[in-house]
């Protein structure tokens, strides 16, 4: 395939995503990106069985990478915030790990899927292959602003792209997208254990839903852990935050004194005063539950309020 048509179907894939996104936001099906889109006839899917994916109309290099949610490669970010992604296998020479070096010599842009829970994924475009350790099975990923958007070269470049301003860039939006990606990982977790409702007042509007941490993520103990979040819809997330209302270790709901005596009108009577006392929704799993002890922690700070 030249370089015209390869640079012709990744610009419409990553169209293509911009308005999925767009209309379902940012966390996406596998079932959607598995039919992908259609382009001069040709149907394109964006992921398939396999993490290294080139579906049957591109002929030289991968469309996407993948990382899914309890998959058998333990694809990871380092210390320097870049993402580590292995390779298919354990044989370097492998066609697919291949495909991955030509893409990086070619400095071909690819999607990156990042799997959230079974079927749910995060898209990160363009993305670029931008080392290669095939005594580590890894290759190592770089994230870049559409804006910056380059589709490669006709010729094979160096086999280690060179350090530049385009690195540095990337290097720092590599680093953002991780803690997007966690965000995203763990309100999909925390929701999914609670069975996309609120844990206090039960509503189901996934838009509205959210995945409140116990212990504040900025706090050492507030690890991104399902049993350190509770899902609340919006108004019982700012409730919380606020310490409006507290969640007592036994799982009871309790509303501050000063709130449960002020008088204004039904949103208050019902939808924050009405809970006082009773036990808040949690997961069925015991592991998943909100752990007592952190509970605790984050009562005590609740009682300072009064």
């Amino acid at each position: 395939m030249d370089s015209i048509q390869d640079k012709k179907i990744r610009s419409a894939a990553f169209t293509w995503l911009a308005e999925q996104v767009a209309l379902h936001g940012d966390v996406l099906p596998r079932d959607l990106l598995a039919t992908g889109f259609i382009i001069d006839g040709n149907r394109v899917p964006l992921l398939g069985p396999q993490g290294i994916f080139k579906p049957k109309v591109l002929s030289d290099f991968p469309i996407s990478i993948t990382t899914s949610s309890g998959g058998p490669y333990n694809d990871v970010f380092g210390e320097d915030g870049l993402l580590r992604y292995r390779y298919r296998g354990t044989d370097p020479e492998h066609h697919e790990n291949q495909s991955l070096r030509l893409a990086m010599q070619h400095r071909v842009p690819l999607v990156y899927f990042h799997g959230l829970v079974p079927g749910k994924y995060v898209a990160v475009w363009p993305v670029y292959i931008v080392g290669d350790d095939p005594a580590g099975l890894s290759v190592t990923v770089k994230v870049d602003d559409e804006r910056h958007l380059s589709f490669g070269t006709d010729q094979a470049a160096s086999t280690v792209v060179q350090e530049s301003a385009d690195d540095a860039r990337r290097s720092y939006i590599t680093s953002s997208v991780r803690v997007r990606l966690h965000q995203r990982s763990f309100r999909e977790r925390v929701l999914e254990a609670y069975r996309r409702q609120c844990a206090f007042c039960r509503l189901r509007h996934e838009e509205l839903l959210e995945a409140a941490h116990i212990i504040p993520d900025a706090d050492p103990a507030g690890e991104p852990a399902v049993h350190n979040g509770v899902a609340l819809c919006t108004l019982h997330h700012s409730a919380f935050d606020r310490r409006f209302i507290g969640i007592r270790p036994d799982y009871k709901i309790e509303v501050r004194p000063d709130i449960l005596r002020e008088k204004d009108g039904p949103t208050l009577a019902h939808a924050i005063q009405g809970l006082n006392g009773q036990s808040i929704i949690i997961p069925k799993p015991p592991a998943l539950r909100p752990d007592p002890k952190l509970l605790a922690v984050r009562y005590e700070q609740f009682r300072e309020m009064f």
